[in-house]
């Protein structure tokens, strides 16, 4: 049974103790984009933050929005981009729930980082030619998607849009989150923390009117006239939500979450009549690279056969691998392509090394005959350059052909895949909360990973489309609910 808060009404509400136009819950880059478009729109805005500092788990990511149009980074690095190009792959891989929304972010993508540097987030005109997962370095555009895989090469001009900031180590987001807060105290846009919103105030008509917060020494009760921007985050540490709509997730998955990402922003959305969407949509990730060079190497299921291009986005890879027989995967390499996988907390194991295939096969219990016939074919199909079963990119393509060979695994109840939810309250292009037959809830928003994101799931999903179109959703909720037009 999913944990549902009681929706208030304002007869439960014996004096607000606060009034504003706007109120904000969340304070990570969703909720702080929305605060500062709402208070430029000339309102009044309150930041409810349940932490005891904006920044949310904006500020512990790696930093990069995804980002395209023919932004400056992308023309410094020789990539030619538009929105249309952009948006052809964003609808050929994501099967976005609303296109219209897709598109909207698309056509202001390059506009809006140039809205975030504007504001201080500090981009390089720096680019990343390597596979990488996340950069330690300051490197800005990167490729973080399935943009040069088959068929979404063919849907659209492939282009880099992983725009990272300008900051070093895992945490590069927080190099982002800085100035957009500061820009918050420079304007003055009050905010309280340590303050949890726990329940809205919902009207006869059905109009959110307020919420309730609880804070350390007591309840307050705050009127937002104009309406609630709910941003609280993701659901990643919701057990309850986890179980029913992701029962794939294993002993050894772990989320990429901060201790408040637990749901609120979903329950409360849920307790005003707004519907869920892609609740079964999840990003997991245990990378096979770096070294880049193993993604020469091929992955097989515990049927011996191939499932999946393996230079594929790592999140996409991730999904297939969780889709298989008993979740169990292996990857094979030759003497030419071995190395150990370099990112730590996968715990991708070395199984074993074999002479030939015939003696791995039997040495993982591998159907008779199975992997053999996947290596033949495969190792055909490379010496021909031509992947004719999943089209991998011909640069990753070489004949397994020189012995010894091993096999890790990388099976998905065994290794440690971190994953985060892309599920959530469905909402429309101004940030609105949708109702089950997609009508808005009159003064609810919702934006940041507390809203379902453009991809449904991590096949689709590419490093940066939770804080590029998190970031620009929240302006456009933020100016609605000031009652301002866009653009």
């Amino acid at each position: 049974m999913v944990d549902i808060p009681a929706i208030l009404s304002p007869a439960d509400i014996e004096s607000w103790d606060r009034e504003v136009d706007v109120a904000v819950v969340g304070q990570g880059v969703a909720g702080t984009c929305a605060a500062l478009e709402a208070h430029r729109a000339g309102v009044d805005v309150l930041i409810i933050e349940r932490a005891s500092g904006g920044g949310g788990a904006s500020g512990m990511s790696s930093g990069i929005f995804y980002l395209g149009g023919g932004t400056p980074v992308q023309q410094a690095a020789g990539y030619p981009d538009s929105a249309d190009e952009m948006a052809n792959f964003l609808m050929a891989s994501c099967d976005p729930l609303d296109p219209n929304a897709t598109r909207n972010f698309c056509n202001d993508s390059a506009a809006h980082f140039d809205w975030l540097e504007q504001q201080g987030v500090p981009f390089e005109r720096s680019y990343f030619s390597g596979k990488a997962v996340y950069l330690l370095t300051s490197e800005c555009l990167m490729w973080t998607g399935n943009e040069k895989t088959w068929p979404y090469n063919l849907a659209a001009r492939p282009a880099p849009r992983g725009h990272k900031v300008a900051g070093t180590g895992e945490n590069a987001g927080a190099e982002g989150m800085k100035p957009l807060l500061q820009r918050c105290v420079d304007e003055a846009i009050p905010a309280i923390y340590d303050s949890a919103v726990i329940a809205l105030v919902q009207d006869s008509d059905g109009r959110i009117v307020g919420v309730r917060v609880k804070q350390t020494d007591g309840i307050l009760h705050i009127k937002a006239r104009n309406g609630v921007i709910i941003a609280c985050g993701s659901h990643n540490l919701a057990s309850d939500l986890l179980q029913e709509h992701l029962p794939l997730l294993s002993e050894t998955s772990e989320p990429l979450a901060i201790p408040s990402n637990d749901g609120a922003g979903v329950r409360l959305g849920m307790s005003a009549g707004a519907s869920t969407v892609a609740m079964d949509g999840v990003i997991p990730t245990a990378s096979i690279y770096p070294p880049a060079q193993l993604i020469k190497g091929i992955i097989v299921n515990a049927n011996g056969e191939r499932f999946v291009a393996e230079d594929v986005y790592h999140g996409r890879l991730a999904n297939f691998v969780m889709e298989q027989p008993g979740q169990t995967a292996y990857l094979i390499v030759d003497n030419d392509v071995f190395a150990y996988p370099e990112i730590p907390s996968a715990k991708h194991t070395l199984v074993d090394g074999w002479e030939t295939i015939a003696e791995m096969e039997a040495g993982l219990n591998l159907p008779a005959g199975a992997l053999v016939a996947t290596m033949d074919e495969y190792n055909a199909d490379a010496a021909a350059g031509l992947d004719r079963r999943f089209h991998k990119q011909a640069d990753w393509l070489k004949p397994l052909d020189n012995g010894p060979y091993a096999a890790f695994d990388i099976s998905f109840n065994k290794s440690t895949y971190l994953f985060i939810t892309l599920g959530g309250i469905k909402t429309d292009t101004y940030g609105r909360a949708l109702n089950l037959y997609a009508q808005p809830v009159p003064g609810l928003y919702v934006v940041g990973a507390s809203a379902a994101h453009i991809p449904r799931t991590g096949k689709a999903y590419a490093s940066g489309l939770s804080l590029g179109p998190g970031s620009y959703f929240g302006r456009r909720a933020g100016r609605h609910a000031a009652g301002a037009d866009w653009g």
